[in-house]
């Protein structure tokens, strides 16, 4: 028997899926623009030869890296009230998770960016007597950030497609909506095959314009 798709009632429904949309975009754009202004002084601070710079670092960093991005999105949402005393509603708390997570591996992004560039251009720079972070915003940085450009997008991907997980904590994204109405129309595959159009429509369009500017940069560094 063969199954026929009916995908006028999830059609008909869009309001409730461009909600969940907005919840996501929205959830993305606070984790990753946070993260990509924090990963650079964790990024920093974990190659750095102090060791009260480099030991927390690399512990944050390790922390965040080897746990599961769910339990720390459902330990922010239910034992950090606990242990502090402050109810946090599901979206800060899913915030704050993927945003954590997300440092963590931007700084390690950073750091293997800024290793690449060779000790002669850090020279150069204390030779012509700038200070570092000087050094780092005129010629450490513009070079490295070439290198670093693929990285950061397979990042954001990630990014936009883990947001999906913070639905367990009950943040009203895509994939919860997608949920709510599923079960509404017991027509599963229809929803979820729409969510996958969406998020194909939503993430593809930034891959893409990242890949143009990996080419622009590359040109430009030839």
């Amino acid at each position: 028997m063969e199954y026929e798709f009916d995908f006028a009632e999830i059609l008909s429904n869009s309001d409730l899926l461009l909600r969940g949309v907005r919840l996501t975009a929205a959830l993305w754009a606070i984790a990753f623009v946070m993260a990509m202004a924090a990963g650079l002084f964790l990024g920093i601070a974990r190659g750095s030869r102090r060791r009260w710079l480099n030991w927390p670092a690399t512990a944050y960093i390790e922390v965040f890296r080897n746990t599961p991005v769910l339990v720390q999105l459902v330990w922010f949402y239910y034992a950090f009230p606990v242990l502090t005393g402050i109810q946090v509603s599901p979206f800060v708390a899913a915030s704050l998770g993927l945003c954590l997570n997300t440092t963590a591996y931007c700084a390690e992004i950073y750091r293997g960016g800024l290793q690449s560039i060779t000790a002669g251009q850090w020279e150069a720079g204390r030779a012509l007597g700038m200070s570092y972070w000087t050094l780092m915003r005129r010629i450490i940085l513009p070079q490295a950030v070439r290198r670093m450009v693929p990285a950061f997008t397979n990042r954001a991907v990630e990014l936009a497609k883990m947001t999906s997980i913070a639905s367990v904590i009950t943040v009203h994204e895509l994939m919860h909506e997608a949920r709510t109405l599923s079960t509404q129309s017991f027509l599963p595959l229809e929803t979820f095959t729409v969510v996958a159009v969406i998020y194909f429509v939503l993430i593809y369009p930034g891959t893409l314009a990242a890949l143009l500017l990996e080419r622009r940069l590359a040109a430009r560094g030839s």
